[in-house]
């Protein structure tokens, strides 16, 4: 059964799909950077990146066989024999460091004739770190642990009142605090 297998079908047969998506992926070897829709964008993504490695195993490997075949198999994909010059002397040396993601989307307005969704399509900088990793939050284990601390020191005091027991204390920075009293 196919199920799960419909991806980017691009409302077009599979030989004009394959030669859109390499006539695609040609431009952004020669460019560097490409404007199209977002469903191609998203499309052509997966299909560069593969071409991007065995562009990348080419330049580390010692066997001029072994180079010489994966140059075979990016021109039998995208049909482009500058283009494919372009990656393999080129981009590859860029990313034989980077692994994986070497293309990034950008999402851009709408087009103004059809108002398709459009965005640009970029090679990243081989030495490109990203973006910064946004700081974690705490899982759901990690939260109930805390509050068993609280409760556990509630427990080894039971004469103490909850106030006391928590971890936290009060500061009194001379703002009421609504419902307490008032030392004056």
């Amino acid at each position: 059964m196919r199920h799960g297998k419909h991806r980017y079908s691009l409302g077009r047969v599979k030989e004009h799909r394959e030669a859109l998506m390499a006539n695609l992926a040609a431009a952004l070897f020669r460019h560097g950077r490409i404007e199209t829709t977002l469903a191609k964008a998203k499309a052509l993504r997966p299909f560069a990146e593969k071409l991007i490695t065995m562009a990348k195993k080419a330049h580390l490997s010692e066997d001029s066989a072994q180079k010489l075949h994966y140059r075979r198999l990016v021109i039998a994909r995208i049909g482009d024999e500058d283009a494919a010059a372009i990656l393999f002397n080129d981009r590859a040396a860029e990313f034989a460091k980077r692994n994986g993601g070497y293309s990034r989307i950008y999402k851009l307005d709408q087009r103004v004739g059809d108002a398709a969704k459009m965005a640009i399509v970029e090679l990243i900088a081989g030495d490109d770190a990203g973006y910064s990793k946004s700081r974690k939050r705490k899982s759901a284990k990690a939260k109930k642990s805390g509050s068993a601390k609280v409760k556990e020191v509630a427990k080894k005091a039971p004469d103490a009142s909850p106030v006391e027991a928590t971890p936290l204390a009060i500061v009194d920075v001379g703002v009421p605090v609504p419902g307490a009293a008032t030392q004056e």
